[in-house]
């Protein structure tokens, strides 16, 4: 064994004075749990389109996926730093957090903007793992990245709320309880903003019936993502998250932290690619010499290792920011577009060096290389990650 093989590569930023043991104990124990759906039970899922059902109730039961939840509620009381280490481990050891890294993401609305009444009837149900909130509901066909068209209709009535209209790319619908939704709760030229009219809801899919059809969508990778519709459902009037018509502000706090959440997941990814892509090249023979001595595919790797280690401090800080209460979506936007572009240099980095061998599925870099080439359109575009930048950060004109 070479001594590539006798060791993983570290984690870009596992040293004393950048990690707490905290940290470093949470990265442990979800590499452990990990270690115990490898690679052939990852495969296996993908080959068959299936949701890894087993592993996220592993990861439940563990208390991984309540990390966000307050202690009071009997989650972990912890904050973005510890969740980042939670689903950069996973992705780091092979595994793809997309099954369940939503419930991570959408809790960050729910708890900043929440009632009293909801955080103490869901919040217990979702740390114990009784209930999962998985699924969210924004983007819709004639909408996409512009959340301010959103046409889905939410109107008062006697009782609640009733809502008509259709998303698209909603995941995890089939495997969640709890969905959170944006629609449109006053017509668009009432508002004074652009950004105003739009709510935010809580939504109990095992109440809902008929009134909700979900139609599911194939994609290059295992998503598990779907097209929605909602015909005259009905909402309780408690179903409303935070205040009426300011549901996007809302929506924008949980996106900050879904931004640093998949940057982590880029990040572990990247790891993931340049471990495999050096051992790989340290082992492989060819022409009497192994190919990891041929700067042609040596300095890729390192470079891409370089790329991924630098956005993972990105990464880092932005969590930080957003742990504190501190502006963070600046930050949150650079780590995503950094990670994303990390990973995704380090996915061809590790393809080129397998040759041939990367495209069989045995050697799973063909499954993680489509995977991770999805963040870098979603759960934003990396056009309007440099166009956030552009415009509200070095103040030059609106280019959309």
């Amino acid at each position: 064994m070479t001594s590539v093989q006798a060791r993983r590569l570290p984690d870009t930023g596992d040293t004393p004075d950048t990690e707490d043991t905290t940290v470093a104990d949470i990265r442990a124990g979800v590499r452990q749990l990990c270690d115990r759906f490898g690679d052939e039970y990852w495969r296996g899922v993908d080959a068959l389109d299936a949701y890894p059902e087993e592993f996220v109730a592993a990861l439940t039961e563990a208390g991984w996926l309540s990390v966000l939840v307050p202690e009071e509620y009997g989650g972990g009381g912890l904050g973005l730093v510890e969740a980042s280490a939670v689903l950069g481990e996973i992705n780091a050891s092979g595994a793809s957090s997309a099954a369940c890294h939503a419930q991570m993401y959408v809790m960050a609305a729910l708890l900043r903007h929440g009632s009293a009444q909801q955080k103490q009837r869901w919040l217990p149900e979702i740390a114990a793992g009784r209930v999962r909130l998985q699924s969210f509901g924004v983007t819709e066909p004639d909408a996409g990245s512009d959340s301010t068209a959103i046409r889905t209709r939410a109107e008062r009535t006697e009782a609640g709320w009733l809502v008509n209209g259709q998303k698209i790319w909603t995941s995890r619908f089939q495997h969640s309880d709890l969905m959170l939704l944006l629609a449109r709760t006053t017509p668009k030229d009432q508002v004074m903003r652009r950004t105003d009219g739009l709510s935010l809801f809580l939504v109990d899919l095992r109440e809902a019936g008929d009134a909700i059809e979900a139609r599911p969508i194939r994609t290059m990778m295992n998503h598990a993502t779907n097209e929605v519709f909602f015909r005259d459902l009905e909402l309780p009037a408690d179903a409303l998250v935070g205040t009426e018509d300011a549901g996007l502000r809302h929506v924008f706090d949980g996106m900050n932290a879904e931004r640093i959440l998949i940057a982590a997941e880029c990040v572990g990814d990247g790891r993931w690619f340049c471990e495999r892509a050096a051992r790989y090249a340290t082992d492989r023979v060819v022409f009497g010499r192994p190919i990891g001595a041929n700067q042609g595919v040596q300095f890729p790797i390192a470079h891409a290792y370089a790329a991924v280690t630098a956005a993972d401090l990105v990464q880092r800080r932005a969590a930080r920011l957003f742990d504190a209460g501190l502006p963070a979506a600046e930050a949150a936007n650079m780590a995503k577009l950094l990670a994303s572009e990390a990973s995704w240099e380090a996915a061809n980095a590790c393809m080129d060096a397998h040759g041939g061998y990367g495209f069989a599925a045995e050697f799973d870099v063909e499954r993680k290389f489509r995977e991770t080439r999805l963040y870098k359109t979603a759960p934003v575009n990396n056009n309007l990650v440099l166009a956030y930048l552009g415009q509200h950060v070095l103040g030059m004109p609106r280019s959309y």
